[in-house]
């Protein structure tokens, strides 16, 4: 049976990958999921294109930009990279794995990689992993073609691949400093280091620079955002650590698939005791994702760790276990894990119906709970903000509470207006406190949104000529919860507080 899908898929490969990305466009329009909070953020940094943003670089606010600009700004087209991404990721990690082993390893890669349910969920949820996973793939391909088929321009590809990955998220400076370590390990390689590297790590510095200076005019609140992450705030106990590392371990499971991710575990922790016998294409392999993936357990016993932070490393994972598989190791045990990653995959596709079919909308048994109500709590104020000021040209919003607020406002009111957070505590704690507020709004009229009646500080009343209650409106996210909506009318100064905060980490 596997032997036959592997022949299927090897024959149809642009036919298996036209009807997967046609799938993940249809489960996209039909869904019905509002935006995620993270998502509805990154749309409303695309409304302001720049080099980078509070906490990641500007890839995702950039994608987002360019579809909504040339869609419009509906929950597809903010999603839509996701698709074209993932369409791209799918043929090159194909590509990478057929040119490593073979037509048939690479066929059962593909079938491995659709086998997990992340790589559906970054095929629907547009955050900062879509762009890393595809351009970090993006970069083994043409490393693949540098240095094992000599191929000398593809290392400049790999470096806009690199810099690419980069823009996307912090964490892709692994590559160049992985691929150094493998040229200096690698006797058989090291004479890449004369030329061949620096071109290249030249995209990969001409990326970083103006990230740099970015950081550098706004007192290096991205990096401070990310050392903030390793950090210890306060003392944790054992069994606090335990606990943790174990929730880690199951956000692992349900991502990657159980038995998937058991054999990607084992395998890098084999080829870690058995460094000197791996050829050198596995000693890659091992280096760009398998080494880190363990750095990453490894770390969730020390601290919290989010469950995202390990997923790019599985791609040469799972071809670093195609190589055992080749040579005839857990013929059985892979078939097994097919089968229950794809009845994981499927059930997540159909999630959204079994849990209206099963009656546990906003039960605690909801995942799709964070995906619903946004738009309907945007029409509800939207009445109240046109019963209260008719003509609302010129007027803008200010959300007191978490970011999501304000961004989903941003985001699902008809006008899309302009919103701004007011932190009270006068730190940096978002993107909302990086930009310089409501200057260009002086003399204008603002709805002021807030989760609690005293959540309203008096210096941001007295910033307005006058400021009244207007209504309530009920969150149907929080039994017996509202949101507060007021008329703020006459901006005379924005406070001084909300312009000069300090990071928070």
């Amino acid at each position: 049976m596997l032997d036959k899908s592997l022949a299927w898929v090897n024959k149809n490969l642009l036919t298996l990958l036209f009807g997967v990305t046609l799938l993940r466009l249809v489960f996209l329009a039909l869904n019905g999921l509002d935006l995620l909070g993270d998502e509805s953020y990154y749309w409303d940094w695309s409304r302001q294109p720049d080099w980078c943003y509070y906490s990641k670089p500007p890839m995702v606010a950039w994608l987002i930009g360019m579809s909504t600009w040339l869609l419009g700004d509906y929950a597809f087209t903010v999603r839509l990279p996701t698709v074209i991404l993932g369409a791209f990721f799918l043929w090159t990690f194909h590509a990478t794995t057929k040119a490593f082993y073979g037509q048939r390893a690479a066929a059962l890669a593909l079938l491995m990689v659709l086998a997990t349910p992340i790589n559906m969920l970054a095929n629907f949820l547009m955050t900062i992993d879509p762009p890393l996973y595809c351009f970090w793939m993006m970069t083994l391909y043409y490393l693949q073609k540098a240095m094992f088929d000599d191929c000398s321009r593809a290392w400049l590809w790999a470096g806009i691949a690199s810099g690419a990955a980069l823009l996307s998220k912090q964490v892709a400076i692994a590559l160049p400093l992985l691929l150094l370590v493998f040229l200096i390990i690698e006797p058989s390689h090291r004479r890449f280091l004369k030329r061949e590297f620096f071109w290249y790590f030249l995209p990969i510095l001409l990326v970083a620079v103006p990230l740099f200076l970015w950081n550098q005019q706004h007192d290096w609140v991205m990096f401070g955002h990310s050392k903030g992450h390793f950090e210890h705030k306060e003392t944790v106990s054992f069994a606090k650590h335990l606990l943790e590392a174990l929730e880690f371990l199951l956000y692992q499971g349900l991502l990657v698939s159980p038995v998937i991710f058991s054999l990607v575990l084992i395998v890098s922790v084999k080829a870690t005791f058995q460094f000197r016998n791996l050829t050198a294409e596995q000693r890659f392999l091992w280096l760009m994702g398998p080494l880190l993936l363990l750095l990453i357990l490894l770390l969730s016993m020390m601290q919290k760790v989010q469950g995202n932070w390990s997923m790019p490393f599985y791609f040469s994972g799972l071809i670093l276990l195609i190589s055992y598989w080749k040579v005839g190791a857990w013929q059985r045990t892979l078939k097994v894990g097919l089968l229950t990653g794809y009845l994981m995959v499927v059930l997540t596709y159909f999630l959204p119906l079994v849990i209206q079919l099963l009656n546990l909308q906003n039960t605690i048994f909801d995942p799709t709970q964070r995906f619903k109500n946004w738009e309907q709590v945007a029409i509800n104020i939207q009445e109240q903000r046109l019963k209260a000021l008719p003509d609302l040209n010129d007027s803008f919003v200010v959300a007191l509470g978490h970011r999501y607020l304000a961004s989903q406002l941003g985001f699902y009111l008809p006008d899309h207006p302009s919103v701004f957070r007011f932190e009270t505590s006068g730190q940096v704690v978002s993107q909302y406190e990086v930009w310089e507020g409501p200057l260009k709004f002086m003399g204008k009229n603002a709805f002021v949104i807030s989760e609690r009646p005293e959540q309203v500080p008096a210096e941001l009343k007295s910033a307005f000529e006058s400021f009244r209650f207007v209504t309530k409106v009920i969150n149907p996210n929080q039994a017996n919860s509202y949101y507060f909506v007021y008329l703020a009318e006459n901006l005379q100064e924005w406070p001084k507080s909300a312009l000069s905060g300090k990071l928070e980490h």
